[in-house]
């Protein structure tokens, strides 16, 4: 689990430092998405990208070897190059999705093969935090971890984290690599935000538990939590919705519900009351959050991260919080949830304000 670290030198003035999981890398609670290096976002303004990141106290540097087909590492490693290398800052990327012909993204054959070529492309002698991007349901998880753990023997990775997992996935991954000698993982990498909160249920709960940090992926909600998106106006233009309404998971007609805009209404609220953007409220949120240790921003340009790491100084009030909290809550659920609370006396839920629990009929 996070752990705040009070000792930050006096360079990096700005952002709070935090330990991923148990014994994992002291990182910046904001940290660099770079999904959109090399596709959205050219060579010279990612590299203002990473400058800007490294001048403001930010030391996470996240990224994959699926973004930009490998552009986005290729372009950390040149800026990397330029400045003398990466060794005062924390970089982590992923394998997965991308895996060499013949092999699944799990097998061995590809996780050896698509860590070395990350290597290059970012030109380090090790990764300090290597996600498995998804499960792989053909490869023998043992396999998976057995690599996994060569990988750090040979000293070519230092720290083993997972994304996009559900709970019974995650708690394999834990059992196994237990049972058999192998690193554990330091930190999970979900999507959490306020507008997607369904990890409360079950994954959030054995994060705490098993001592995983999170770095959550769209912080933002895809931009909806921006303000710039409106139920009765469809979005144009140059944001993410506007080039693509049907995009991924924030897709304008799914996120256009009368629960999103009651959530806006709130962040608003609170935004105006501090004098600050709704994404600062919304980003401030997340970060306090329990079991959040970095929480990833993504931006296309490098005048939106810099409004985005303007939000590292606020701090909300805890009636702020639980108004957020509440407002964002997710609906009451079916059995088993709806009695889960009663039979395990455990307050794990009443901390998240799931609000997904209520009492159990007699």
């Amino acid at each position: 689990m996070e752990t705040a670290v009070t000792d930050t030198p006096s360079h990096q003035p700005d952002m709070q430092k935090r330990t991923l999981g148990r014994g994992g890398p002291i990182v910046s609670h904001f940290a660099l998405g770079t999904m959109t290096f090399g596709a959205e976002t050219d060579a010279a303004e990612a590299f203002r990208q990473l400058d800007l990141f490294v001048e403001q106290g930010g030391t996470l540097i996240d990224t994959a070897d699926v973004y930009g087909a490998g552009a986005s590492e290729e372009i950390i490693g040149k800026w990397g190059a330029n400045r003398g290398g990466l060794d005062d800052l924390i970089i982590a990327t992923k394998g997965r999705f991308a895996p060499p012909a013949g092999s699944h993204g799990g097998a061995r054959r590809s996780i050896l093969r698509s860590a070395e070529a990350s290597l290059r492309r970012l030109g380090v002698e090790a990764i300090d935090l290597y996600f498995m991007h998804g499960w792989d349901r053909h490869t023998p998880l043992i396999e998976t971890l057995s690599a996994l753990q060569d990988l750090i023997r040979a000293g070519k990775i230092h720290n083993v984290g997972w994304s996009n997992v559900t709970a019974w996935q995650l708690q394999q991954i834990l059992s196994t690599a237990e049972a058999h000698g192998f690193a554990r993982p330091v930190a999970l990498q979900p999507q959490y935000n306020l507008l997607e909160r369904g990890i409360e249920l079950e994954v959030l709960p054995l994060c705490l538990e098993a001592g995983l940090s999170l770095t959550p992926w769209s912080p933002l909600g895809g931009g909806w939590l921006t303000g710039k998106y409106r139920a009765e106006i469809r979005p144009t233009g140059a944001t993410r919705l506007g080039d693509n309404p049907a995009r991924g998971v924030e897709a304008y007609d799914l996120r256009n519900t009368d629960r999103t805009h009651a959530v806006l209404d709130v962040l608003t609220e609170i935004a105006l009351r501090h004098d600050r953007p709704p994404a600062h409220v919304a980003l401030s949120w997340l970060a306090a959050r329990p079991g959040v240790g970095a929480v990833l921003l993504g931006a296309r340009t490098v005048d939106q991260l810099r409004d985005n790491l303007d939000a590292a100084d606020l701090v909300l009030p805890p009636e702020d919080l639980d108004a957020l909290t509440r407002i964002s809550a997710l609906p009451a659920l079916p059995y088993p949830y709806n009695v889960v609370e009663d039979f395990s006396g455990l307050d794990v839920w009443q901390r998240l304000g799931t609000g997904a629990v209520s009492p159990a009929a007699d």
